[in-house]
């Protein structure tokens, strides 16, 4: 069992092509272009997961795309941990969120689920809310402050057209936050990322237009 520093990425969503292109997989198409920037192949199952291993700006880093369903990502995730005997606080786990407007980066650590099942579900299998989280922002749609909204519908839907104009750009924002946390510490990667907006095309309106 490896017993040098690693630190573990984790990418949350749901397996299958049916789910590939929703929001809620925002984890999953950060952690993809991770691996491919990187030349890591999450090319390995095991614990009921893919993963890969290999080294990002120097950093040992395994990188994880849980194969259960996302409120079941716990149990793959406390797998991994345990086995490669990594840190909680050397876990940094990506994930949607409906309540960050569309392309805003928050990073964060030792709070709640927030409703976010797959956040849930780890929080439940690790035993602790002590791991750091990098949220990709997916807004709510038409209306973003209204509350009547199907959730399920919406964050198991694709990206409108105009979203995904800007979606390349938002991944790799959340893969450069990604390196940064990993390289300079999550207080570092704070400051540089949490509450900054990113410029897009100002011919995309975002969120406001729904497939």
């Amino acid at each position: 069992m490896p017993q040098k520093k690693v630190s573990l990425v984790v990418g949350l969503g749901n397996p299958g092509k049916t789910y590939a292109a929703t929001r809620h997989n925002s984890g999953f198409m950060v952690l993809d272009k991770v691996a491919d920037s990187f030349s890591i192949p999450l090319g390995k199952r095991k614990f009921n997961a893919l993963l890969g291993r290999g080294f990002i700006e120097g950093v040992d880093v395994i990188l994880a795309k849980p194969m259960a369903f996302m409120n079941r990502s716990g149990a793959p995730v406390s797998k991994i941990k345990e086995y490669f005997n990594i840190s909680r606080k050397d876990i940094l786990v990506i994930h949607d969120d409906i309540d960050l407007a569309f392309g805003t980066l928050r990073i964060k650590q030792k709070e709640g689920s927030g409703g976010h099942n797959g956040i849930e579900s780890l929080i439940e299998f690790l035993g602790t809310r002590d791991f750091s989280r990098l949220r990709i922002g997916i807004g709510r749609g038409i209306g973003s402050s209204e509350k009547d909204i199907d959730v399920t519908n919406y964050v198991l839907s694709e990206f409108s057209y105009n979203e995904k104009k800007n979606l390349d750009q938002i991944i790799s924002k959340a893969q450069d936050a990604i390196i940064t946390i990993l390289c300079k510490g999550i207080k570092y990667a704070m400051n540089c990322f949490n509450n900054k907006k990113i410029m897009f095309d100002t011919n995309s309106v975002g969120n406001r237009d729904l497939v």
